[in-house]
Parts: structure tokens; sequence; C-alpha cells
């Protein structure tokens, strides 16, 4: 798939998604053979104004690069100003404008979601970025606001015409946030009427479901969101099935590796503190489904310090084993 003047062999990527796809998560699946990742939603607003905040969020990991940077706003000047930084960091290749974050925080900002309700500010901003971005510019979308404004096809050709390089179309609308099922039927649609790269997110939850959208919508690539918590392996079991090879499934003691691994890299990026409360989801994630996990999710949940976590999990590993 062409992004601009990019080109992936891989179209597997992993969606952004705010308070998880943080520079640990992300090196994670690029190594399990993830095409591209993408940053945590980015404040426009923050880059403008320099705010620590905003800059901790941009930070990449050598394993990881190139990444694609996901901004949110609403004000076309403040989000073309604020995507010049882009232009010469070699670290970032994309840059992806959220109209899709169903929040209530930002859509009552008239952000993410909220710019689906206003076609021609979205184009605008598409334009403006476009102006003085060096990168491609990608949009990621909904289905429409709610079910009486399903506008996903109209939505993508402004955004075609406006000068996105891809879109990316989740198949709900912001009403149903992460609920029910998906349309897949949406993305198809919009798929037949743009000439641009389409990529495919929602409830790409196995590979089955990563075959099953691909048929259906014919999309250049999909974007896996939530199927990756606690799961960076689906991006090589989706790459292996598309090639038609064999699927290599983890132990669930590969997964209680994978926790520990991963709680190591956190707390070198963020801290023994914000490492240890902030992984809390991601084992419970990991750990899903396998034997007694609610108590050892309970015992972790309350400790504080990486070595007792670690024990716990090591533990836990070995009782496995027998």
């Amino acid at each position: 798939m062409k992004i601009g003047n990019l080109e992936f062999h891989n179209s597997v990527f992993l969606a952004p998604m705010a308070g998880v796809t943080d520079i640990s998560f992300r090196g994670l699946c690029k190594e399990m053979g993830c095409g591209l990742v993408y940053t945590e939603m980015i404040s426009a607003k923050g880059l403008y104004y320099n705010s620590k905040n905003t800059k901790d969020l941009l930070m990449v990991s050598d394993e990881e690069k190139p990444v694609a940077v996901q901004i949110f706003g609403s004000e076309p000047k403040i989000m073309a100003e604020a995507c010049e930084v882009f232009n010469d960091n070699d670290d970032i290749c994309i840059i992806d404008i959220n109209m899709g974050c169903p929040a209530p925080k930002i859509v009552k900002n008239g952000e993410g979601s909220a710019l689906m309700k206003n076609p021609k500010l979205a184009a605008e901003i598409v334009k403006e970025v476009k102006k003085v971005s060096k990168k491609p510019v990608t949009v990621k979308f909904r289905k429409g606001f709610d079910e009486d404004n399903i506008n996903a096809v109209d939505f993508a050709k402004a955004m075609e015409q406006a000068g996105a390089d891809v879109v990316a179309v989740h198949g709900r609308t912001r009403a149903q946030m992460y609920e029910g099922k998906a349309d897949w039927d949406i993305i198809k649609k919009v798929k037949e009427n743009v000439k641009i790269p389409v990529i495919g997110n929602g409830d790409v939850f196995s590979v089955q479901d990563a075959l099953e959208i691909t048929k259906l919508t014919r999309c250049d690539g999909i974007m896996v969101a939530r199927g990756a918590m606690g799961n960076p392996w689906i991006f090589k079991q989706i790459s292996e099935a598309l090639k038609g090879e064999k699927i290599v499934y983890p132990s669930d003691e590969e997964k209680i590796d994978m926790c520990i691994r991963h709680l190591k890299i956190a707390i070198h990026y963020h801290g023994e503190a914000k490492a240890v409360r902030e992984m809390r989801k991601h084992i419970a994630w990991y750990i899903k489904g396998i034997q007694n996990c609610t108590d050892i999710k309970n015992k972790i949940n309350t400790e504080k310090e990486s070595e007792s976590v670690i024990n716990i999990l090591t533990q836990y590993k070995n009782i496995l084993k027998k």
C-alpha cells in the first residue's frame, strides 16, 4: 500500500489508542510484525503551545521508527502550524488527523468525531495541514455521528478532495462509542467511492476477522485497535495468514514473559511508579482467559513496586508449567 511517497509491504497497522499505544507497547507491536504504529492522540494546541505533557507523548524508540503521529483539534491554522514541527523529524513519517474520537470532552470542543458534523471545517483542516506538511496527511473517522447522520462516504470524498493521502474508516458511529458491531459494509462503500487508499478499522480481534474484513471491503490496509490489547502477536498472525503460512499462537507462559518484558520497558521510559500503575490494565489483557487470571490480576492491582509484580507473574508462570 502506498501512502503519499511511502510504500508499505505490510499494511496491518496498530490503531492509535489513548492510554494504550505508548512508546513501550508500540515497540513490542512493531517487533511482532506490525507494519506501522501510531502514537496516542496528540493535541495540536498542546504542540502549538509547547506543552511538556504533549512532548512526552511524542517520545519515539528506535525499535518502532518511523511512526505515524495522530493529532486532534478544530482550528485549521493552529493545526497546520503545529504540524510544521514534524517536517524535519525523521522519526515521524505520517500526520494522521483524528476525526473519529468519541470521547465527550473531545466532542464538546468540536474536535474528533464532532468534525463529521462539519465536513467543510474538516476539509479546511486537511487543506491547511497539507499546505505546510512535507509528510503524507491521512484522516481517521467513523461511519457517521449517529444513525441519523451516516455520512462516511461523502465525508471520505471531501477528505480526498481536500488532499488527504489515505482515509481510515471505523465502522461505528460516534453514538455507538465502542459498543455494538462495526459496520464493514460502510468501509466497502467508502473504498468503492474514493481513489485514495482506504484502511478498514473496527472489530478486528482475530486472524479470521482480518481475512473477512479484507475480503468483504477490499480495503488496502487493516487497522487493529482493541484486538491488539494484550495480544501484540496478532500482527504476526495476520501477516502469516494473509501469506497462507502456518499461524503460531503464544503459550500462556509466553504471554506472562511478555507481561514482564513489557513492564521492564515501561519502567525504562516512564519510571517505576507510573509504569507499575499503567501496566495493570495491560497485564489484565495479557493474562485474560488463563487459569486463575482474576486472582493474579487482583494481587497485582494492590502492588506498587515492580519487583513484587514480577515475582507474582514469575510464580504464576511456574505454577502453570506444572
